[in-house]
């Protein structure tokens, strides 16, 4: 997941530089979104391996 979030961040960024604002916009959220769903589900699994010990 972390894989989709760093490429919709890197579609956001040409998309940025050729200055497509909507699409840029769009993937950029969608990277946001993404980047902290990975961040929510890497706790869990964290939280989740340390009480299993």
């Amino acid at each position: 997941m972390l894989y989709y979030a760093i490429v919709f961040f890197v579609i956001a960024i040409i998309a940025a530089v050729f200055g497509f604002g909507g699409i840029a916009a769009g993937a950029a959220s969608i990277a946001k979104i993404l980047f902290v769903i990975f961040v929510i589900l890497f706790l869990a699994s964290l939280l989740f391996g340390l009480t299993r010990r």
